[in-house]
């Protein structure tokens, strides 16, 4: 047992935490933008405030907070900078997976001594593997767009599977930092500059067998429980990662609408009227309108990411309890919701908050301008690109038709 570093910790204060810290972030943004990550500064308060242990099993000196906590705290740090949001929730969350199905000799290992665990997870399988006939295996490549890569201890990974077993799924990888290499290759991108979706490079990389595992991320083998549920006595670690990867996305869009939303409530007053200086674009109804219609987008937004959090954690619950498995088609039940509330936030903002804020805010250096780059980043991503696919596969369930055939990834 690793002690946590703040036993005493409740739900309420860490939220509290990334509240007070929206200040902050909000003067980082663009330091953060100009290094590609987040300045050490914010690291080290994330590392004091105990951000990066929200997910993470008490076992191994982590909070084992429920996700509906962490989505908490991601969405208010994406209020304050949505790079710095996206970059601390790709690398906190993966630790569900990894005390997940990993086993008791793993987990020792990858959280050591002190439990220090931050991992860079890129979703879509690269680079190769072979075995090496000593029980290890030998792994090279480059995996691209691996967010939160500059402060990450491991890199949670997959790989195609190996020679010996072609057409099977991909192997998943747990590698420790010593054995990969950050690329300076996170330029050129049109939002989330800050991110941190830096590729990693394995050269010839020895990996233990017992740190590997054939399976795919997008399909966990955890119906009716796993090694990690069994090992920490917590159902939250029995369930699957398609809906938890959508949830952090939504987190970080809500988080990046309610900034453009306080970005347009504080320049309104600052925008005098051309024809009447003495009033501004705040005395005027349309103006106040938008605003008001575009807080409720988000509210509801906001309000479906807290209950399928809360639906996910009680379907993880009914999972190994034995009530109902946690199956494919209960994730992708999820993963839409959660994508949806994305999507609602992302209409607010372009549609009705970025449209009618002015050309003048459109500006490079107007934090308007970053966060509808930002916003428009995450809707070109891999996870919103879901949304046929997930929409197809859920109307196929239930209809009573298989859907697993089609692909989420193409």
């Amino acid at each position: 047992m690793i002690a946590a570093p703040e036993p005493g910790l409740s739900a309420r204060e860490i939220i509290e935490r990334a509240v007070a810290l929206r200040p902050v972030l909000l003067e980082r943004q663009a330091e953060t933008e100009r290094l590609t990550h987040y300045p050490k500064t914010t690291h080290e308060d994330f590392l004091r405030a105990g951000f990066y242990r929200i997910l993470q099993p008490r076992r191994y000196g982590g909070h084992e907070f429920g996700l509906p906590v962490f989505l908490r705290v991601v969405t208010e740090l994406a209020r304050g900078c949505p790079s710095t949001g996206w970059a601390l929730s790709r690398t906190a969350a993966p630790v569900l997976q990894a005390a997940g199905v990993l086993g008791e000799r793993a987990q020792d290992e990858i959280f050591g001594p002190d439990g220090d665990f931050r991992a860079a997870a890129p979703a879509v399988p690269a680079g190769g593997a072979r075995p090496d006939g000593a029980g290890h295996l030998v792994l090279d490549g480059t995996w691209p767009h691996a967010s939160g890569a500059p402060y990450a201890t491991h890199c949670v990974g997959q790989t195609p599977g190996a020679p010996a077993e072609p057409g099977g799924p991909p192997v998943l990888f747990v590698a420790p930092r010593r054995l990969w290499t950050v690329l300076d290759d996170h330029d050129g991108v049109l939002g989330l500059r800050g991110g941190g979706s830096h590729g990693i490079r394995l050269e010839q990389a020895r990996l233990p067998g017992h740190l590997t595992l054939r399976a795919a991320l997008l399909d966990l083998p955890v119906e009716g429980g796993s090694p990690g549920s069994v090992l920490h006595g917590n159902p939250m670690y029995a369930g699957r990662a398609v809906g938890v990867h959508h949830s952090e996305l939504a987190a970080v869009m809500i988080g990046t609408a309610y900034a453009a939303a306080d970005e347009y409530a504080r320049i309104l007053p600052a925008s005098p009227l051309a024809r009447d200086p003495a009033r501004s674009r705040a005395d005027l109804d349309d103006y106040q309108r938008h605003l008001g219609e575009a807080l409720g987008m988000i509210g509801t937004a906001e309000a479906a990411l807290r209950r399928t959090a809360e639906d996910w954690m009680e379907t993880c619950r009914r999972n190994v309890v034995g009530d109902a498995p946690f199956t494919l088609a209960e994730d992708d039940r999820l993963a839409l919701t959660f994508l949806n509330a994305g999507r609602l936030a992302w209409d607010a903002l372009q549609r009705l908050l970025f449209r009618t804020a002015g050309s003048r805010h459109a500006r490079d250096g107007e934090r308007m301008q970053r966060y509808f780059r930002d916003a428009a980043t995450y809707w070109t991503h891999a996870g919103p690109s879901m949304a046929e696919p997930l929409a197809h596969r859920v109307g196929r369930d239930r209809l009573g038709l298989p859907a697993d055939g089609i692909p989420l990834i193409p």
